[in-house]
């Protein structure tokens, strides 16, 4: 039970497991409760809505392992998103899940700047009854710009279960990133990130930063270009682009980062290319992925 996420109407409960062990906690509440915003989360610690060990506690507190976290959320009143029957690229669905392909430029969430046409939106007039699960059955993030599986939930248990794996790391990901230049071999980049210092809408490597671990290993050489196959033990914004451009190696088709606009002949369009995890209904470990065009 050290790592299990309990869920109910009025309280959320997590255990801190070995894995987040010496993290801040409001690096561990990222990881705890992926379906709330680093932002949302903030302002929960800052109003003691988020507590350890029966405690309120700072956002630089460490955690420990088999600490007690519970977050008290505050629901606010929302505009009702609406349903669009426009197009999904569902890869697998049944009562419990649905596991999609979403295309790069596809927002995931309705917001002021894009309120409709939105990932949420197409979810919502395919599956309605997605409409009553928090932020709309999506348990996990992947940026505007970047193509890959996602997960949905269908239901409250099925909710309940992903985002638990999501918290003890029992569900795998695996991106694949095209980069400029060349590398030796594979390795890790462990260098925090954290707000730009300067830009908005860039995030940096800085000596104050939250933790971020980025693994990397040679998929495929393009003489000037690299393809990885790379694997993350967090989940910081923008970490796999910053990272990569921290060490002169900008992902290829990120102007703002550094890389180039177009990519070397052959090499994958995708970054988020295979999602594995168990079955909500516990019916056997699955897996998803998706290939380059």
């Amino acid at each position: 039970m050290d790592d299990e996420v309990l869920r109910d109407q009025e309280t959320l409960t997590a255990r801190v497991p070995e894995a987040l062990h010496g993290v801040r906690l409001d690096a561990a509440a990222a990881t705890l409760f992926p379906e709330f915003s680093r932002s949302r989360l903030a302002e929960w610690i800052k109003a003691e809505r988020l507590q350890r060990n029966g405690c309120a506690a700072k956002p630089r507190d460490k955690v420990a392992l088999g600490d007690e976290v519970v977050l008290i959320p505050e629901h606010e009143d929302r505009v009702e998103w609406a349903a669009e029957a426009l197009p999904l690229d569902i890869l697998f669905e049944d009562e419990h899940v649905i596991v999609l392909n979403k295309p790069a430029g596809l927002v995931v969430h309705p917001a002021a700047g894009h309120p409709h046409g939105t990932l949420v939106n197409r979810l919502l007039a395919h599956a309605p009854e997605m409409a009553g699960l928090p932020r709309g059955g999506i348990v996990h993030r992947l940026d505007k710009d970047t193509s890959g599986v996602m997960l949905a939930a269908r239901s409250s248990l099925s909710h309940q279960s992903l985002v638990r794996q999501l918290s003890d790391r029992s569900v795998s990901r695996r991106y694949c990133a095209v980069c400029r230049g060349s590398f030796t071999g594979g390795g890790s980049i462990t260098e925090p990130i954290g707000r730009h210092p300067t830009s908005r809408i860039k995030m940096a490597v800085v000596p104050d930063g939250k933790p971020a671990i980025t693994h990397y290993r040679i998929a495929q050489r393009f003489g000037a270009h690299t393809q990885l196959d790379v694997s993350l033990e967090s989940g910081r914004t923008h970490q796999i682009r910053v990272h990569f451009a921290w060490c002169k190696r900008p992902l290829v088709g990120d102007p703002v980062y550094g890389g180039r606009a177009t990519r070397p002949a052959g090499a994958s369009q995708r970054l988020l290319a295979a999602l594995a995890g168990l079955h909500p209904a516990g019916i056997t470990r699955a897996r998803a992925r998706v290939y380059p065009p």
